[in-house]
C-alpha cells in the first residue's frame, strides 16, 4: 500500500485557480487581494498542505522563530507570560523557542548564543543578566521589565511605581492607618524596583511612617517573614499594622498564611495586597489568591510581539509603561470593584 503524495505548491495553485506566485506571496505574508488570498488559504486547508519553514526561511533568511528567555514556568505570571507571547506570535506566522533560565546569568547567555546560531528572528527577554552586551548582529531583541545598560534596547513593563502608589491608596481607602510593605528582590535591577518607589512615594504623600522588609531573593524567606512578624508584635499580642503591601502575590500568600498561622485573620485583622493579579487556575475570570495590583500580561505580551516585529526601530521608544489595576481577591475587607490607574503622571 502507497502513501498518499503530499500536496505541494503546484497543487495549491492549481486547486485555488491562481498563479504559483500568489501562492508564494500568501505564505510569505506578502500583500496579495482579499479574493485571492482567501483562494490560497481554502486551498491549503482542504489539500492538508504544510509549509515547508526550514526551504522558506533558506529563501527569505527568516526564519519565523522567536526565542523567548525567561526564568522559568513554575511561576504562574511566567507561565502566562510565556503562553500570551507564544498566542501573539503564532497570529503574526512566527512559532516560539521557550528557553528557561532559572535566572542564571551563565544559562541565560548559553542560550542566548544558541537562539542565535539558530537564527531566530528576534528574542524576547526576561533575564537577570545584561544580555544586550552579547547580541552580535543586526537582531531585534524587546526586553521585560529588566533595566539594562544599553538604552538603545527597547522595554516594556508595567507602571510599577504607578501601582505601588495605588496599593497604599487602597489600603487606606479600605481604613488601614499603617501599612507595611514586604519585598525580596534580584540583586539586577529592574523595572519592579519601583514598587517600593511607589510605596515611600505614597507614605510621604499621605503622612506615613514607612516600614518595609527589604532582602534580596533567598530560601529562607518564610523564617525571614516569621522574624519580621515577631518584631511586629505588641506586648499584648497585638500588631503594630493593620495592612501589608506584597512585592508579589507570592510573597503576599506567604505572609497571610504565616499571619493565619499566628491566629491573626485576614482582612479583619490585617488587609493585604500583592502584585501580579495571579490567578488561581490561570484564568482572569478565575479568582486571585490575594487583592492585587494586577500586570495586563497578555497586553504586556502583545506588545512585546508588536515592538519586536516594527520594521522601523526609530519609533519604537526605549521604555513602554502600560497602566495597572486594583482588583479583589479576598484579603481586602469587602471591596469587589477594579481600579485602574494611569501612568504614574498622576503622582
Amino acid at each position: 500500500m502507497t502513501s498518499k503524495r503530499a500536496a505541494t505548491m503546484k497543487d495549491v495553485a492549481k486547486q485555488a485557480g491562481v498563479a504559483l506566485g500568489t501562492v508564494s506571496k500568501v505564505i510569505n505574508g506578502i500583500p496579495v487581494s482579499e479574493k485571492n488570498r482567501i483562494k490560497v488559504e481554502n486551498a491549503i486547508k482542504e489539500l492538508h498542505y504544510e509549509v515547508n519553514t526550514y526551504a522558506r526561511g533558506l529563501k527569505t533568511q527568516r526564519s519565523n522563530l522567536v526565542a523567548l528567555i525567561i526564568p522559568n514556568t513554575h511561576n504562574p505570571f511566567f507561565a502566562a507570560f510565556a503562553d500570551h507571547i507564544e498566542a501573539a506570535l503564532y497570529k503574526k506566522g512566527m512559532k516560539l523557542l521557550l528557553c528557561c533560565a532559572d535566572g542564571i546569568p551563565e544559562k541565560e547567555i548559553d542560550y542566548l548564543n544558541m537562539a542565535i546560531n539558530n537564527k531566530v528572528d528576534g528574542i524576547i527577554a526576561l533575564t537577570y543578566s545584561d544580555v544586550g552586551k552579547y547580541i552580535t548582529r543586526d537582531l531585534p531583541i524587546v526586553v521585560f521589565d529588566r533595566f539594562f545598560e544599553n538604552q538603545v534596547i527597547p522595554r516594556v513593563a508595567s507602571d510599577n511605581f504607578a501601582g505601588g502608589c495605588l496599593a497604599i491608596e487602597k489600603l487606606l481607602e479600605f481604613g488601614c492607618k499603617h501599612p507595611i510593605y514586604i519585598r525580596f528582590h534580584s540583586v539586577f535591577p529592574g523595572e519592579s524596583d519601583k514598587r517600593k518607589d511607589g510605596y515611600l512615594h505614597a507614605c510621604k504623600k499621605y503622612g506615613l511612617q514607612p516600614d518595609y522588609l527589604d532582602v534580596v531573593d533567598c530560601d529562607e524567606k518564610i523564617e525571614i517573614m516569621k522574624e519580621f512578624l515577631e518584631k511586629h508584635k505588641r506586648e499584648d499580642g497585638t500588631l503594630t499594622f493593620d495592612g501589608v503591601f506584597a512585592h508579589t502575590d507570592y510573597h503576599g500568600y506567604l505572609f497571610m498564611n504565616l499571619l493565619k498561622q499566628d491566629g491573626f485573620r485576614v482582612p479583619e485583622d490585617v488587609q493585604l495586597i500583592g502584585f501580579d493579579g495571579i490567578t488561581k487556575f490561570g484564568n482572569v475570570q478565575d479568582g486571585l489568591f490575594v487583592s492585587s495590583i494586577c500586570q495586563p500580561i497578555e497586553q504586556l505580551a502583545q506588545k512585546c510581539v508588536e515592538i519586536l516585529v516594527t520594521q522601523d526601530s526609530q519609533t519604537v521608544p526605549s521604555l513602554t509603561l502600560l497602566p495597572v489595576k486594583y482588583r479583589y481577591g479576598g484579603t481586602t475587607k469587602e471591596d469587589r470593584t477594579e481600579s485602574v490607574t494611569p501612568l504614574h503622571s498622576r503622582w
